[in-house]
């Protein structure tokens, strides 16, 4: 095989997302989003950070959310369109560093793959309504449904049950 080949094949692969996955949700918009927004106006309701989370698909440092310690019952909402999208009583501690749950509420969330890892490939989790990353979702979890939703709680509010 020429060299020539093995470098246009390489490209080929790159250009088609084999080493970082395919175009960000952010960038494409799904066909579930319901909310739109463009750039602009993400960045004028979002601090920087939250913006790199919810619409570039980043991920929060591990134990850094004031979210991880609330065990308060109440729901969690998405930060990008305050859609409610977790209920506190399907979270649990999972020793990440990221707040963690079992389940999402019904029709609150979506998912699609995540290749940005080099021979790895997750589950990310996006609020259905308006598109924003919430995190990722692992085989790990508690039951009854053995998922981990393992999210960044600067993508979430938590607002607490009414007394």
């Amino acid at each position: 095989m020429h060299r020539r080949n093995i470098l246009k094949g390489g490209l080929a692969f790159v250009a088609a997302g084999g080493l970082y996955g395919g175009t960000a949700l952010a960038a494409t918009r799904a066909p579930y989003v319901t909310i739109e927004r463009t750039e602009a106006e993400w960045r004028a309701m979002l601090t920087a950070k939250e913006f790199e989370v919810l619409r570039e698909e980043g991920t929060e440092a591990k134990y850094s959310s004031p979210l991880l310690k609330e065990t308060r019952a109440g729901t969690y909402h998405c930060k990008g369109c305050d859609l409610a999208v977790y209920p506190s009583d399907t979270k649990y501690e999972s020793g990440t560093g990221w707040p963690s749950f079992w389940r999402a509420l019904p029709d609150a969330v979506r998912t699609k793959e995540d290749r940005k890892l080099l021979f790895y490939v997750r589950t990310e989790v996006h609020c259905r309504r308006c598109g924003s990353h919430l995190g990722h979702i692992f085989d790990d979890g508690p039951r009854p449904t053995g998922k981990r939703h393992c999210l960044n709680g600067i993508a979430l509010t938590f607002r607490p049950a009414a007394a």
